[in-house]
């Protein structure tokens, strides 16, 4: 079952994708992908409905965020071997934790440079999804958490994250500054979310390239580690973490400016692109 949102930004419509591809509403059955909308029980009676039978949106609609309002996005710092030596850090005993104080944006939308960006970079990720609230959770019951996988490019920039002092929040939080999407794929068609291929690219030329597999802390364990610390509610995200081949580990550096193009994908889960852009998001 693959869940998305359908339409002009502030307007999207949830939808299903159905078996030729095109999104059906499920506007009669559910307000939004959102919070409980998320728990067993209500992925239960959606995966119940015959998707042929939904009506049809409009083929080549916006997608949007495939969640809305997550109560927080909780992101993981160095967590694949090859991304920490890139970036002249030691593999870390514990998973670093830290927050994106920004909305989700759709997969495709435009990402625009925040003001005073100089250094803004690229980074693919697996997004997992909770389902059912989860706190001080163990690591064999964490899975059963998840509602669902998504794509997440954790945009990030350096400057602000490396060289204004405090924490990475302040790199990460700016207007689109959270592609996501673009579907949630419900977490039994991922059966084992440490064999997917990641891969990212800028202007057509490959940078980033992956899998889950080369992960330091497997989502299990993430999802367990952070409960320890925070309640992780229907709706929220965990990003896990990029490989190598983010712009500030190149030799010299790149980063992104004005009418670049990303373009994304994880196995199973979809494919994003985005064009960045001059100026601000409204």
């Amino acid at each position: 079952m693959k869940l998305l949102r359908v339409g002009p930004p502030g307007r999207e419509i949830p939808a299903m994708l159905g078996p030729d591809g095109r999104p059906r509403s499920l506007a009669d059955h559910l307000d939004d992908i959102e919070g409980e909308a998320l728990s067993p029980a209500s992925l239960d009676r959606l995966r119940a409905l015959d998707p042929s039978a939904l009506p049809a949106l409009p083929a080549g609609a916006r997608i949007g965020p495939c969640v809305a309002r997550p109560s927080k996005i909780v992101c993981i710092g160095l967590n694949y071997r090859d991304h920490a030596a890139e970036s002249g850090l030691p593999v870390p005993e514990e998973p670093v934790v830290f927050l994106k104080g920004c909305r989700p944006t759709g997969p495709d939308d435009p990402v625009p440079i925040p003001p005073g960006a100089t250094r803004m970079d690229w980074e693919v990720e697996l997004a997992v999804v909770i389902g059912t609230r989860a706190w001080q959770v163990e690591e064999d019951e964490a899975l059963s958490h998840v509602a669902g996988y998504a794509v997440l490019n954790d945009i990030s920039e350096r400057a602000f994250q490396h060289e204004r002092g405090g924490q990475w929040t302040k790199g990460k939080s700016a207007p689109g500054f959270a592609p996501l999407g673009p579907w949630l794929v419900a977490a039994e068609a991922v059966p084992d979310p440490q064999r997917l291929r990641l891969s990212l690219a800028v202007n057509g030329r490959p940078m980033q390239d992956g899998s889950t597999a080369d992960m330091i802390f497997p989502v299990r364990t993430l999802i367990s580690y952070v409960s320890r610390f925070m309640e992780l509610l229907p709706g929220d995200i965990l990003s896990t973490g990029t490989p190598a081949g983010v712009g500030a580990g190149l030799r010299p550096p790149v980063f992104l400016g004005e009418g670049d193009t990303m373009v994304l994908e994880i196995e199973t889960l979809g494919r994003q692109s985005q064009r960045v852009v001059g100026g601000t998001r409204a």
